[in-house]
């Protein structure tokens, strides 16, 4: 009896003593009232040491110190915060939690207050740093009363809540989550250069109180009570990867980037897997006033000035901007332009639309001149005409030769070009001991460049297989970029993420050296020599418009011929139209499918009526109308078939054009000129896929198993107008007046002859509203066209019940037309 005392009493002692290391080890994490911090002193930790509030060096090479809470070694919250100078601190600081509750920084010499939280008198017991890395001041009741997480400065944790009462501030940057759900970056908090919107889908009316939280799996979420379920803004490069001691958090860095980094406890290393800005220098003011963001494959973005005429506000630092040598004011003459091609000064909100305006090229220069608020001007050649004036006291430039915009600025003349870069070295002193060592290095460095120059010339200029003396620039001042093979193998990780593939070869998707993400496609088929194909780019290089994907270079190396293109986010409209299980996208609505179907009418008839040259694309489909991050239509692999030149109605002989089953116009089977109204067939189909959402050559007993163009065309006699449109709409907002204004405009455009079927301008102008649409004929040419063996066979406009299985998605219409030249 008495042992089983004893035994019972040893247990009893056990679990006592064990719930005292517990108690013990949870209050180790509490920081008591009157305790202080210095430089020279241990840093409080939380209870596993993952995050510890403290002193650290700002940098190895510097005595200067912040205080904070960090993460091996990296602040994840600062007191006084990114924005204030205050906040660099030296050995003589301190940091004191006050018997009244408040903390504070303060310098221990000349007792100067630094920063404080405010929160004096208001019932505070004690503070506690959890393993989360929230620094919580909290009351008897245990209730927080001030924490970090509620007062964030530049980062986000998980399982932080980013609400639109907060801000993350970085210098002059700012991060802001706003009451419709959107997330802005601003620059002295009123210059928006990245705004991320909800889908279109979400009716941000109706958010309450949306917040964004980072989960631990590095997906940025936006939450609110009336969202069914939370919004994906954002997901790491090694999305749900990576131990228990992996951890990520979302910052908003000096630079105005926001960036999410993972590192692994204990590793000190932080890798970037998500930034908001893919291109650092589209970022406002990150040159400083003046200053040009360019490129470089050694340095990536650095600045510089937009001329001789200026130079570096501060010689050691570039970022700083630039100032000019004579100011304006100061000018003994009247002033100058100096122009900049392939640069653009940003314009961000809310300088937009005041400064903007429509404009020549000459006239956005002009202007900007006797304009004496106005500092500067960009000219865009993207077919919208558009000229930005400057006349804000800041100005932010980027250079690139992928720009396609010309910019001016102000300047005391004359214009001072930049100094090109050198072969040797320049401005260096070197010492007596090493003078000849210096003489040998420029003597070969000298040499070099010498033989570099030869080689080019004579490359360019007597090897046949170059073609001789000619350039992009002898037939367009608008020359795209010419790629070598090995540094498009490169982009595109030797072609490795390929995107899709059409008529006229494979898309990879590529980034170039600029960090610029592009579609670079691989083209088969192409048998013209090097001058023509040449040629024959630099006319689609030289085509700008909003509504039309565009080229940025090419590549014509031995047998190999590629373009590169911008790369379009949301793809195809194939894909969010067709695939949209597959992709995991929502299904598009009705305003988007409708300005999707506007958009693609004016890029194509920029093509055939107002560019220069009358351009058939001959392949109008789903698969080449490319959606931008704002789910802008665009239409690409226009230019690839042979120019037309209205001019004199001369119609050239068109061979080995492909196009796809569904939207070949009739004239393609039958043997007939082909011409512009044989892409207003093929636009037709589409218009009318994207207001039923299916194939328009699908058959099914829906449809009595007649084409869908067909069968649409008698619903829509019989006043069935809602059983044509896409099922999946039923329950979103459609405007029915733009329902039938697009299906009628559809009915016309695949009228069987050509005449009866309007030019693309007339189009767009039904499609607005603008011109009266009359009740169109049946459109008898809903003509199927199939395979059958090596001929072409043309099945009537209606098909019977148990219709033959489709042939192939894709076939090439092989044509050889010499004997049909019209006038």
């Amino acid at each position: 009896m008495v042992v089983v005392i004893h035994s019972v009493s040893f247990i009893i002692f056990l679990i006592l003593y064990s719930l005292l290391l517990l108690i013990n080890t949870v209050s180790s994490t509490d920081i008591k009232l009157g305790s202080t911090l210095e430089p020279n002193n241990n840093k409080w930790n939380s209870s596993k040491n993952t995050f510890s509030l403290g002193f650290i060096p700002i940098s190895d090479s510097s005595s200067l110190l912040a205080f904070g809470i960090s993460f091996s070694n990296v602040l994840i919250w600062r007191a006084g915060g990114e924005a204030d100078d205050t906040a660099i601190l030296d050995s003589d600081s301190r940091f004191e939690f006050l018997p009244n509750g408040n903390l504070r920084l303060i310098s221990h010499v000349s007792n100067k207050l630094l920063w404080e939280s405010n929160t004096a008198d208001k019932g505070i017991t004690v503070a506690t740093l959890d393993e989360s890395g929230n620094l919580s001041l909290k009351n008897a009741s245990n209730f927080s009363v001030w924490s970090t997480f509620e007062n964030p400065t530049n980062t986000i944790l998980p399982s932080q809540d980013f609400t639109t009462d907060k801000i993350l501030k970085s210098g002059a940057y700012s991060f802001n989550l706003l009451k419709s759900g959107n997330l802005t970056l601003s620059w002295n908090t009123n210059t928006i250069y990245w705004n991320k919107g909800l889908n279109p889908s979400i009716d941000d009316t109706n958010l309450n109180a949306p917040y964004l939280g980072l989960l631990q799996t590095g997906v940025f979420r936006l939450f609110d009570r009336t969202l069914s379920s939370p919004v994906t803004i954002a997901s790491t490069g090694d999305y749900g990867e990576g131990s228990t001691d992996t951890y990520r958090f979302l910052r908003l860095d000096s630079d105005g980037n926001l960036r999410i980094y993972t590192s692994v406890k204990g590793s000190g290393i932080f890798n970037q897997t998500w930034a908001a800005v893919q291109d650092q220098c589209l970022v406002y003011g990150w040159c400083g006033d003046m200053g040009i963001c360019r490129y470089t494959e050694e340095s990536g973005a650095i600045c510089g000035c937009p001329s001789g005429n200026f130079e570096l506000s501060d010689p050691n630092d570039s970022r700083k901007g630039c100032k000019r040598k004579v100011e304006i004011e100061n000018c003994p003459s009247n002033p100058i332009m100096v122009e900049l091609e392939h640069t653009r000064f940003l314009t961000y909100p809310p300088e937009l639309p005041s400064q903007a305006f429509t404009n020549g090229i000459v006239a956005c220069k002009s202007n900007c001149l006797v304009d004496s608020a106005c500092d500067a001007s960009t000219s865009l050649a993207d077919g919208s005409g558009l000229c930005y004036m400057k006349r804000s006291k800041f100005i932010s430039g980027y250079h690139s030769p992928a720009l396609i915009s010309t910019s001016f600025v102000k300047i005391c003349g004359p214009v001072i070009p930049n100094p090109p870069p050198q072969c040797a070295p320049n401005g260096k002193t070197f010492s007596l001991r090493s003078g000849v060592v210096a003489v040998v290095v420029l003597v070969s460095v000298g040499c070099v460049c010498i033989i570099g120059v030869c080689l080019w010339f004579w490359r360019y200029n007597y090897n046949p297989k170059y073609g001789g003396h000619y350039s992009l620039l002898d037939y367009t001042s608008g020359a795209p970029i010419q790629f070598s093979y090995t540094e498009l193998h490169r982009a595109t990780k030797r072609f490795k993420d390929k995107l899709g593939s059409g008529g006229f070869g494979s898309v990879y998707k590529g980034v170039l050296a600029n960090r610029t993400v592009v579609a670079v496609k691989r083209l088969e088929g192409i048998e013209q020599g090097e001058r023509q194909f040449r040629m024959e780019v630099a006319i689609i290089s030289s085509t700008h418009h909003l509504n039309l994907v565009r080229l940025i270079g090419f590549c014509t190396e031995s047998r190999h011929r590629l373009l590169v293109y911008e790369f379009m986010k949301n793809g195809s409209l194939e894909n969010a139209l067709f695939n949209v299980e597959e992709t995991s996208r929502k299904v598009l609505n009705w305003e988007t499918r409708f300005n999707i179907a506007l958009g693609t009418a004016k890029g194509i008839t920029y093509l055939h009526e107002e560019c220069r040259d009358c351009i058939l694309h001959c392949d109008i489909k789903p698969e080449n109308i490319l959606l931008d991050e704002n789910s802008n239509a665009k239409v690409s692999d226009f230019g690839l078939a042979k120019l037309i030149n209205p001019r004199d109605d001369l119609f050239e002989t068109l061979t080995s054009i492909r196009g796809t089953r569904g939207y070949l116009a009739p004239e393609w089977v039958a043997n007939l000129p082909i011409t512009s109204k044989s892409d207003v067939y093929s636009y037709g189909m589409v218009l009318l896929e994207i207001v039923g959402g299916r194939r328009n050559f699908d058959v099914s007993e829906e449809t009595g198993g007649l084409r869908f163009s067909v069968w649409a065309y008698k619903e829509f006699e019989r006043g069935n107008i809602f059983n044509i449109v896409d099922k999946r709409l039923v329950e979103q907002e459609v405007d029915m007046e733009q329902v039938m204004r697009a299906v009628q405009v559809s009915f016309w455009c695949i009228q069987e002859q050509p005449s009866q079927r309007p030019k693309m301008g007339k189009v767009v102008q039904m499609l607005e509203g603008i011109a009266s649409i009359e009740m169109a004929p049946s459109p008898k040419a809903a003509t199927e066209v199939s395979i059958v063996g090596p001929s072409l066979t043309s099945h009537g406009s209606s098909i019977g019940s148990s219709a033959p299985a489709p042939p192939p998605s894709s076939f090439s219409v092989e044509t050889q037309r010499s004997d049909y030249l019209y006038k």
